[in-house]
């Protein structure tokens, strides 16, 4: 404090907080008082805090009325944990001023308000009423946690609580380990590459309270072992890939129950306290503003002030790869580069219970520094505007059939058939990931595939959808900005942010506003909606299909603009042949054609899908050919092919295997770079390539396996 200026005047703010709280009884805000006395050794908060003590445990229960009422009776929630955390910081500050008498008589009202309740009820027999499978989100490591934390202070002078601390450090690692089940349909709790489901807000809480166990246990027994979670090794990930670094405060997904303000700095920081020295966590709580929201560990609060890291090594950038698929709970992201203010789409399909909305299948995209694509977000939980429209598939950019979306059942019962997230792959300029919200749709849908095909400042929206009967299909749009339709296209604009939809198929948006002289185009509503805050409402727009159909092959162009002023946009043509439709766009002196393969969609039993096109012969769902202006595309050296077992041009075969597969190509100064995937097991071929110097296969350098013009690659 006497050499940062930054230290001093938090810990002003934390003192004058301290010397306002001289004046209440108040025990949710124990930790300051708590910090307050001992940097101080001053009498007044240490005295403070024993009356607080000993006023709270005259209390009859801490257990609230509406927990009360439950059968079983609930007597430890998330408002009773609080209080056992802070209790214990309060007991712990003044142990060394209290007499053995005083100690014993706070003790045992404390096991009696906080500590058997919560671990009673939460971990321990023979009053356990919660399992994992039941309540195994936040509200688990809260009760359970902030009861052992509770129960570490305690344990001098009652032994139960000693052994309660005990069996909540034995437990601890279940928690993470938790795998779901299939008779409840719960979703496991830790994706295989880090990452909870339950929201970003209520992930990071979870983990919060799970690790502020796991600190007070090696801070009060050193000398004790942790149990070995290894998950928390790839938590720091997790939070950076699930961010958004922008000019101002840091903005992170707000699938879910979360808002784009809510970090996960807390986390961060308890990792890095427990050992976990990872440079991207130092980037990562650079990036958070003071205040930016309600529950951060910030400097000017007592956790942030004691275990905020050393921040003056950060990196400038995280050192981790641009792009990543949480398979297990279905979230993916994509960035053009990891500088403040770029672009980045973010994509789900996973499951729908609790926290987790009614949204498979859709997006929020990030550019210049705002969701200029956004997720209406959520509210407090008992106004009605919650479960009738933030948590329902209407507040979120994905497509409905009859004005239905998901059932209004998954939010209670949760989705027995979840979405899903496949075959991300980051080339560059060229980014792909397949969603499947299929089974989350399945009482419309048969089929409801949305591919997110990324080329260069263009995101391509590819929906393939066949429902059991015939109706009306209908797009949902949710502008973080000011959205005008001109023309064919609607532009979404905030300060520097600008983006153009540009419906393709199976229509374009109607010309005009007379849209009776255009009765087979899409025709637009604009639908008002409450915001997050309740306090004013806000549109979102929809596209309607005119007449009614089954099947429904979508393509949607979402250009990124360089800038609002933007006038020269990607020209788009849209094109047709026998079984395909596709596209070519012109931009900035390249061309791009696109095929979808009309037969490749599961129509065919037993059949391949083969389709001639352009001279391209090719049994893929789909594929992409990207060549100069001017040049042969034959001769082209960045080829897309989505879900296809073999590539063709004449006698040459450019691209196969025995599998279908994702594959793109790129050939350049001597260097083969290739992204496959698809199968565990690859043997593919690759022709009308030279010989390259080197080879990369998913990022990894390969030995080149070369005969007659042909690339062999087997792994």
């Amino acid at each position: 404090m006497t050499s940062d200026t930054l230290m001093r005047n938090a810990w002003h703010d934390i003192q004058s907080r301290a010397d306002g709280l001289l004046k209440k009884r108040d025990i949710n805000q124990a930790d300051y008082l708590a910090l307050a006395y001992l940097m101080t050794g001053e009498n007044k908060y240490a005295e403070k805090l024993k009356e607080i003590l000993f006023h709270v445990i005259e209390n009859t229960t801490w257990g609230s009325d509406e927990m009360l009422a439950r059968t079983p009776v609930w007597r430890a929630d998330l408002g009773l944990a609080r209080k056992a955390y802070q209790s214990a910081i309060a007991y712990n500050a003044i142990y060394d001023r209290l007499s053995a008498k005083e100690r014993k008589q706070i003790a045992q009202g404390l096991y009696r308000l906080a500590l058997e309740p919560c671990m009673g009820d939460w971990l321990l027999e023979p009053t356990r009423i919660h399992s994992l499978n039941s309540m195994g989100h936040n509200w688990w490591t809260s009760c359970a946690c902030m009861g052992g934390i509770l129960a570490l202070s305690l344990q001098n002078e009652l032994p139960e609580a000693r052994r309660a601390a005990e069996a909540m450090n034995e437990m601890l690692p279940e928690w993470f380990d938790f795998a779901g089940d299939v008779l409840q349909q719960k979703p496991r709790s830790f994706d295989a590459s880090g990452g909870m489901y339950e929201s970003l807000n209520y992930a990071n809480f979870g983990v919060q309270e799970a690790l502020l166990f796991r600190l007070a246990w090696r801070n009060v027994r050193p000398g004790d072992a942790l149990p070995d979670i290894p998950q928390l090794q790839q938590l720091p990930e997790f939070f950076a890939h699930v961010c958004y670094p922008r000019t101002g405060m840091l903005y992170n997904l707000n699938f879910g129950d979360s808002h784009k303000n809510v970090s996960a700095e807390s986390s961060m920081m308890l990792l890095y306290a427990l050992g976990i020295k990872n440079d991207n966590i130092l980037w990562y709580i650079s990036q958070v503003q003071a205040g930016q929201h309600r529950d951060g560990y910030f400097l000017n609060r007592p956790m942030g002030f004691l275990y905020t890291p050393d921040l003056s090594e950060a990196p400038r950038k995280p050192e981790i790869k641009t792009s990543q698929l949480f398979a297990d709970f279905g979230w993916a992201t994509m960035r053009t580069s990891w500088e403040k203010d770029a672009t980045m789409l973010a994509v789900k399909s996973g499951y729908t219970w609790n926290h987790s909305h009614a949204d498979a299948n859709s997006f929020i995209l990030f550019h210049k520094g705002v969701d200029i694509l956004k997720d209406a977000g959520n509210c407090w939980y008992p106004n009605p505007a919650y479960r009738n429209y933030f948590f329902q598939s209407r507040a979120h950019n994905v497509v409905l059939f009859n004005s239905e979306g998901q059932s209004r059942e998954q939010q209670y019962s949760g989705s027995i058939l979840r979405g899903y997230l496949h075959h991300m792959i980051d080339a560059g300029d060229v980014r792909y990931v397949l969603a499947n919200g299929t089974g989350s749709y399945a009482d419309n849908f048969y089929r409801n595939f949305r591919h997110f095909l990324w080329i260069d400042n263009i995101i391509y929206v590819i929906d393939d959808l066949k429902t059991h009967d015939v109706g009306s299909f209908e797009w949902l749009w949710h502008p973080g900005g000011e959205a005008k339709k001109r023309g064919f296209d609607l532009t979404i604009t905030n300060e520097n942010s600008s983006v153009v939809v540009r419906p393709l198929y199976p229509r374009l948006l109607a010309n005009s506003d007379f849209v009776h002289d255009y009765p087979e185009d899409l025709y637009w509503e604009i639908v008002e909606a409450p915001t997050e805050d309740l306090k004013s409402t806000e549109s979102y727009w929809s596209f309607h299909l005119p007449g009614k159909f089954d099947r429904i092959k979508a393509m949607t162009a979402i250009i990124v603009k360089d800038e609002p002023s933007q006038k020269v946009l990607p020209s788009m043509e849209r094109r047709e042949g026998k079984d395909w439709i596709g596209l070519r766009v012109r931009n900035e002196g390249k061309i791009t054609d696109i095929y979808i393969n009309q037969l490749a969609d599961g129509r065919l039993m037993h059949r391949n899908s083969w389709i001639e096109a352009d001279g391209w012969t090719t049994d893929a769902y789909m594929f992409v050919v990207s060549y100069d202006e001017g040049t042969n595309p034959a001769d082209s050296k960045d080829i897309f092919v989505c879900y296809g077992s073999a590539l063709r041009r004449g006698e040459t075969s450019y691209f196969s295997s025995l599998s279908k597969l994702y594959v793109v190509m790129k050939e350049k100064d001597d260097v083969l770079r290739l992204w496959i995937d698809g199968q565990p097991r690859v043997n593919a071929a690759f022709g009308d390539v030279k010989r390259p110097a080197r080879l990369e296969v998913n990022g990894m350098k390969m030995n080149v396996l070369y005969k007659d013009k042909v690339l062999k690659v087997k792994y």
